[in-house]
């Protein structure tokens, strides 16, 4: 199953028309690549799969519309045209929907705090730009003491804001890379040059919203990861969480510009049992000041058990209180806001209850670097990554430290670059 990071939201809701939209979906499954429709499949027979929503439905005529494509925010390749479908229902359905969750939330929320653990060896500001020791001068063992503190609060509340993971200087170029890079994507695509899959993954509210998958081979890419995995506790969060042989599952950037529109409250993964391991952690690092109207991404704490999730999947009204189970689980949890600074970054448990807000801003781009480090035991974590293909399952946190190691003393990064060169 698939359920987005701000991508993919669920579409679990009391609408009327619903019931018609999943009769809908249930035939379509059957159809692939004729009459104009996307397949649309899935592996699990759960509630979240009508959420797998994620592509447009085409038309098979060529397109030559493509500046009027760009404008409307979609990604798709110039040589087939979308036309209004089951897609474009569920878009709306999931906008409106949006909109309650805004009202039935707007009192419960509060900023996410930096969570700043007293550990020996730490500088005074926590990290690049903090005021005291950059992360560079950490020491390992320093490192290691505040990546299992972190881990703490994630396994407690699933959710942990940690600040200053890149300098400055970095954080800027990152930020000019990844628009350049949407733009070059958006052009091959358009161009025929290059298939969507390989430069976009699936996102839903697709409108001003793009989730751009990274490319390897750029020393940008290199020096981001290097600061962020080797110089922060993040790493060592992750390394303390799911050890040195899970693998990077994810590594794209979420854009989101003016006129994106709320998305609807989901986990991007199912919870079985509160015994369980977490199955991927996220880490979203903000590649400008994040502020209010800019769409920041609500998480709701401790929200990653089966307790929260039966709940939330309980949309049976009350006679009473004509309120769901579910409306009244997000009406009374507290949530915090992900107004995250520049430099910064907030990891999450994939099974926390979150969503992204909309971009109601003039002229504000929101982009966040990310990517998710899956646990080694388990196989197929039930949400397709947002990863370029010839990169998924190949990079291990193990490897990664000691190829960036390599990138940090000026020499050549071996497995990373021939990774790199498998790219299309």
């Amino acid at each position: 199953m698939n359920i987005s990071k701000e991508r993919r939201a669920m579409v679990t809701h009391n609408i009327s028309f619903q019931s018609l939209v999943w009769a809908f979906f249930c035939l379509i499954q059957t159809i692939h690549f004729s009459q104009g429709f996307v397949a649309i499949r899935h592996n699990h027979g759960t509630k979240f799969v009508l959420s797998r929503i994620s592509v447009p439905i085409y038309s098979t005529k060529s397109s030559e519309s493509t500046d009027n494509n760009k404008s409307n925010g979609n990604q798709f390749d110039g040589s087939v045209e979308p036309t209004y479908g089951l897609y474009d229902v569920q878009e709306e359905l999931i906008t409106k929907r949006g909109v309650l969750e805004e009202k039935l939330m707007s009192r419960t929320h509060r900023p996410l705090e930096a969570h700043t653990p007293k550990v020996k060896g730490m500088g005074a500001g926590g990290g690049f730009g903090g005021g005291g020791k950059s992360s560079g001068n950490k020491s390992n063992a320093a490192l290691k003491a505040e990546g299992k503190a972190h881990a703490k609060i994630l396994q407690s509340e699933g959710v942990v804001r940690i600040d200053n993971v890149l300098s400055e200087d970095v954080v800027d170029e990152l930020k000019r890379f990844v628009l350049s890079l949407r733009e070059m994507a958006t052009m091959e695509v358009s161009a025929g040059k290059a298939d969507v899959r390989q430069r976009f993954a699936d996102v839903l509210l697709r409108k001003n919203r793009c989730d751009l998958t990274i490319p390897l081979g750029h020393d940008i890419v290199y020096q981001s990861l290097n600061e962020i995995l080797r110089k922060s506790a993040v790493g060592q969060t992750m390394s303390s969480l799911m050890g040195k042989d899970s693998t990077v599952y994810e590594l794209s950037c979420l854009i989101s510009d003016p006129g994106s529109d709320r998305q609807v409250v989901h986990p991007d993964t199912p919870c079985g049992s509160d015994d369980e391991q977490a199955v991927l952690y996220t880490c979203f690092v903000a590649l400008q000041d994040v502020k209010m109207n800019m769409g920041p991404t609500v998480w709701i704490p401790n929200t990653h058990n089966v307790k929260s999730h039966k709940i939330f999947n309980d949309k049976e009204e009350d006679p009473v209180t004509h309120q769901s189970p579910k409306d009244h689980l997000l009406s009374t949890s507290p949530s915090v806001l992900g107004l995250l600074p520049k430099g910064s970054c907030a990891i999450f448990d994939s099974r926390l209850l979150h969503c992204g807000t909309a971009n109601t801003s003039e002229n504000d781009t929101r982009a966040l670097f990310y990517f998710s480090i899956k646990h080694p035991k388990v196989s197929y974590p039930g949400n397709p990554a947002s990863i370029r293909p010839a990169l998924g399952g190949k990079m291990k946190l193990s490897m990664l430290d000691k190829e960036l190691k390599l990138f940090e003393k000026g020499k050549a990064c071996p497995t990373l670059d021939a990774l790199a060169a498998t790219l299309r």
